[in-house]
C-alpha cells in the first residue's frame, strides 16, 4: 500500500509535518518495503487553495493513506472525494514511526474530516473579504478545468 506521511524534510527520518497544505514535504512510502519517494510540497507559499492542491497531488501519486497532524476542510473534502482515507493527530514521530505504527494498527485511517480550520498554516486573521477571496479562488479554478478539458479534446481529436 501507498501512504503519503506529511513532513518537515525529506527522507523517513524526517518529522512527521502537522499541516497538510503547507507541509514541507509529502513522503510516499510503500508499506511492503519501506521504499519512499520525498517531493517537496510546491503548494508551501500558495495564495490560497494549498490544501486542494495538495490532495490532488497526492491523488495523483496514487497515495491510498495520508498521514498527518493537522487538515483543513477543503484538503479533507478534496481527499474524501478522491477516495483516500487519512490518519490525523500525527506528532513528534519520524515519518518511519507514522508509518510502522499505521502497519501494524497503531494507527487508523478514517474518512477525511478536517482537524483544522480553512487557511489554519497561513497564521492570519481571517476577514469579511475571505469569502469573496476564495469565490474568486474557486472562479479561476474553473477555468482552469475548463481550459485543461478543453486542450484534452483537442487531444483526443487529433
Amino acid at each position: 500500500m501507498k501512504v503519503c506521511v506529511t513532513a518537515t524534510s525529506a527522507g523517513l527520518s524526517a518529522q512527521v509535518d502537522p499541516r497538510f497544505g503547507r507541509a514541507q514535504y509529502f513522503i510516499f512510502v510503500d508499506t511492503e518495503d519501506m521504499s519512499c519517494e520525498s517531493i517537496p510540497n510546491p503548494n508551501v507559499s500558495a495564495v490560497g487553495g494549498a490544501g486542494i492542491q495538495s490532495a490532488q497531488l497526492v491523488a495523483e501519486k496514487g497515495a491510498e493513506v495520508v498521514i498527518t497532524g493537522h487538515i483543513g476542510p477543503n484538503a479533507a473534502s478534496a481527499l474524501s472525494a478522491a477516495g483516500i482515507k487519512v490518519v490525523t493527530g500525527v506528532q513528534g514521530l519520524t515519518v518511519r514511526e507514522a508509518v510502522e505504527r499505521f502497519v501494524t494498527g497503531k494507527l487508523r485511517a478514517q474518512t477525511p474530516s478536517a482537524t483544522a480550520s480553512a487557511h489554519s498554516g497561513m497564521e492570519r486573521s481571517h476577514s469579511a473579504g475571505d469569502a469573496l477571496h476564495l469565490r474568486k479562488e474557486i472562479d479561476a479554478l474553473k477555468e482552469k478545468v475548463s481550459e485543461l478539458e478543453r486542450r484534452i479534446r483537442e487531444l483526443e481529436s487529433r
